[in-house]
């Protein structure tokens, strides 16, 4: 009788403007053994070949690939959504891409995978990271009523703050965090949700 296999805890990182240096901080803290799928999602011109895998992959130990429709999800790995698409993640843990409209102005949009993520039914944890605009507040608030948590990038350390901005005042961030801190909380959340009474 096989056991169905304990669900991937779920990391979703998104970021506009100041995206590359905020997502470089946080996966470059990050052990090999990170005990977590990561999702990166960052406004891209569309038009344009993205080198964000290839940069991201020399930065930290976690193996890093652009998302493809399709993926499973596994720990330790980094999935970067590709310009012009949608990227989302489905109720059996693996990856959707689509070119639906753009949302908040941007696709890939923030509040799309977002959304995806709150309904996902796993442990997740949302990471709204400096950007401009307001994408990723709504979705934010939708992680936070699911069960997930959310952590927003405070104002000192964001390039610009439009995005974790709106997502707190929202009422959709658990905690704000200084950009050094917030690879060491997703550790110890991590930590929690696999060893809840310890």
């Amino acid at each position: 009788m096989t056991h169905p296999s304990p669900r991937v805890p779920v990391v979703a990182l998104v970021a506009s403007m100041g995206g590359l240096q905020a997502f470089s901080e946080v996966l470059g803290a990050l052990p090999a053994d990170f005990p977590a799928a990561v999702l990166v999602l960052q406004h891209l011109e569309p038009a344009r070949a993205s080198q964000l895998a290839h940069i991201l992959e020399e930065r930290t130990p976690l193996c890093v690939r652009e998302a493809v429709a399709g993926a499973t999800l596994a720990a330790g790995h980094v999935y970067v959504a590709p310009p012009g698409r949608h990227l989302e993640i489905t109720a059996a843990r693996t990856l959707a891409l689509s070119d639906a409209p753009p949302e908040a102005f941007s696709r890939p949009s923030a509040d799309v995978l977002l959304r995806s993520l709150a309904t996902a039914g796993e442990p997740v944890i949302a990471v709204v990271l400096t950007g401009r605009g307001q994408d990723g507040a709504v979705g934010s608030v939708q992680v936070r009523r699911g069960g997930g948590t959310v952590l927003a990038q405070d104002q000192g350390t964001s390039e610009e703050y439009g995005m974790p901005g709106a997502a707190s005042l929202a009422g959709g961030v658990d905690e704000v965090l200084p950009l050094a801190e917030i690879a060491p909380r997703l550790m110890a959340l991590l930590h929690n949700l696999n060893h809840p009474h310890g």
